[in-house]
């Protein structure tokens, strides 16, 4: 049996990656709001492991992105299936990262992709051009000096 799973990514403001990556992604930002108020009222967590983003209750330091066609549930607003988990660490990346997210764009489509993601705060890096093997943006994301690869498919299978 296939297990569940969800890639979790260190940051230093959760709620703001999240909201980029949602954006970036076409996701949808997780709504804890529910299970925080049912926790609260039941005494099994306290106001201080809460905070409010754009209006809405959100466990402190963290936050979560779905894939907007996954299932989910109703009162945590968890995905079960394609999911991003980013939380609050104190300490800062002191290595080059192990794991990257590449995101592709429609063919021809991969400057108006790096447009619209400038406008929600990356910024780019670098060019790369392989020929019939790819072309890529490396982008820096807003708030980590962590980067990713925004590529355009060149090679298409014949029909």
């Amino acid at each position: 049996m296939a297990l569940h799973w969800k890639l979790v990514i260190d940051a230093h403001d959760a709620p703001a990656l999240a909201d980029f990556w949602a954006a970036a992604l076409e996701y949808e930002v997780e709504d804890p709001s529910k299970l925080i108020e049912r926790l609260l009222a039941a005494g099994q967590i306290g106001e201080d492991a809460v905070a409010e983003h754009r209006g809405r209750r959100i466990f402190r330091g963290y936050a979560a992105v779905r894939h907007p066609e996954d299932p989910f549930d109703e009162l945590s607003g968890t995905g079960h299936g394609r999911r991003l988990l980013f939380q609050d660490v104190p300490e800062g990346k002191d290595a080059k990262n192990r794991l990257h997210l590449d995101v592709h764009s429609e063919p021809g489509g991969l400057e108006d992709l790096v447009a619209r993601l400038e406008s929600l705060g990356a910024a780019r890096v670098r060019e790369v051009d392989m020929g019939p093997a790819g072309r890529w943006w490396v982008m820096l994301d807003p708030n980590t000096p962590d980067s990713w690869f925004w590529s355009e498919p060149r090679c298409r299978p014949s029909p």
